[in-house]
């Protein structure tokens, strides 16, 4: 296959899962890891989720980063520029068609209840593979509980998110330094 071809494919491949995800980044990253580990064996599923977890360390949407990362890995920083192309084109795309669209539009009763009706899909959307991903990084399904109390804390007692990611820093550090000491009681090393 030649290289113009393999750009046009990898582009393409994106662009599909762009134009075709609604609910953000979150909601693509269980499409990008089908097309990627599971159709065309770009990557290994361990590859993945390494990268998932890098992407997700960086700034900006976690799906743009993701696309990069797999691009750089497959075509090198061309390939990067064409799956950033595919998967960001479909969102400018719609979003500019919807500007020029959306004014004339924005005050009808039926789109504002069709945009109502749309948010519990895409929570459903976005949860869904969460639970997928979640399984495949050997987290188990019974501290579901945690992202539940985390949601209903900053919904219903208006806990501020900021509160909520240091405490779970502070609680990974002291995880941390625990299960590092039970290692070395094991081991016999104090």
């Amino acid at each position: 296959m030649g290289r113009i071809k393999q750009y046009w494919e990898i582009f393409l491949v994106f662009f599909k899962i762009g134009a075709f995800t609604f609910g953000g980044g979150y909601a693509m990253i269980p499409l990008i890891r089908n097309e990627v580990v599971g159709k065309k064996n770009w990557l290994e599923d361990d590859e993945f989720m390494d990268m998932l977890a890098l992407a997700q360390s960086m700034p900006g949407p976690i799906s743009l980063n993701t696309a990069i990362f797999v691009g750089r890995k497959r075509l090198g920083f061309r390939g990067s520029l064409a799956t950033s192309a595919g998967i960001i084109l479909p969102s400018f795309i719609v979003i500019l068609i919807i500007a020029m669209v959306f004014t004339q539009f924005k005050d009808n009763p039926v789109v504002e209840r069709v945009f109502k009706g749309i948010r519990p899909a895409v929570v459903a959307l976005i949860a869904a593979p969460l639970l997928g991903l979640g399984k495949s990084a050997g987290v188990k399904l019974t501290n579901l509980w945690i992202p539940v109390v985390v949601a209903l804390s900053v919904w219903l007692l208006k806990v501020s998110p900021v509160y909520i990611i240091l405490a779970a820093i502070l609680l990974g550090i002291l995880h941390y330094i625990y299960l590092k000491r039970i290692t070395k009681k094991k081991h016999g090393t104090d």
